[in-house]
């Protein structure tokens, strides 16, 4: 293992809560393990998953007030949902605070809560390693996206983001307007593919 990864994460053990440092580390696991079966570069996929959840420390006033200082721009979404801001602090921490420069890693960062159009495929990776890591157990369908998720990965984007969206408006909670065009810009993706099957 290269020596850089270990001093990172020992870095992270420092800065993050004990669940949530483990659960960082079972997303970056889940990363590479997505990354094995899609074909895409470890090394990548193991910083994405990392580095999603750095800004996580902080609590939503402050992450507002750091997006503010730094120049972040800010949706009305985020202000009226901040905790929504932790990817885009992340993205930005990740690079200036811990050097990451690689602008597939920092984009899969940013868009790891949210989704987006046009997600590329270390997004996805990042996205759907996010729910479906081995220490997740609160959602209903955990068992199918997982099994889903090697099988299919636009797939499992796709139901992801729609079990997401059917639990916030369940929950009467704020939808960030990206999440619904990520889902459906997903949703065009694979009716599209198995169109062409």
């Amino acid at each position: 293992m290269d020596t850089s990864v270990i001093e990172l994460r020992k870095h992270l053990k420092k800065k993050l809560d004990v669940s949530r440092y483990e659960h960082t580390i079972g997303v970056s696991y889940m990363c590479q393990a997505l990354a094995m079966r899609y074909g895409y570069d470890l090394h990548k996929a193991e910083m994405a998953g990392l580095f999603h959840d750095c800004a996580k420390k902080y609590d939503d006033t402050t992450m507002l007030n750091k997006c503010l200082e730094h120049g972040l721009p800010i949706t009305e979404d985020e202000r009226e949902e901040p905790s929504l801001l932790h990817a885009k602090l992340g993205a930005w921490m990740a690079e200036n605070k811990y050097g990451i420069k690689d602008k597939d890693i920092l984009n899969a960062i940013e868009c790891h809560t949210t989704g987006k159009t046009g997600m590329s495929l270390l997004d996805k990776i990042l996205y759907v390693a996010d729910y479906i890591e081995p220490g997740r157990y609160k959602a209903g369908n955990l068992t199918e996206m997982r099994r889903l998720a090697f099988l299919d990965l636009d797939r499992a984007c796709l139901s992801i983001m729609e079990s997401i969206l059917d639990y916030l408006h369940s929950a009467k909670c704020q939808i960030d307007q990206k999440t619904i065009q990520a889902c459906e810009d997903m949703k065009r993706v694979v009716n599209s593919r198995s169109e062409s099957e």
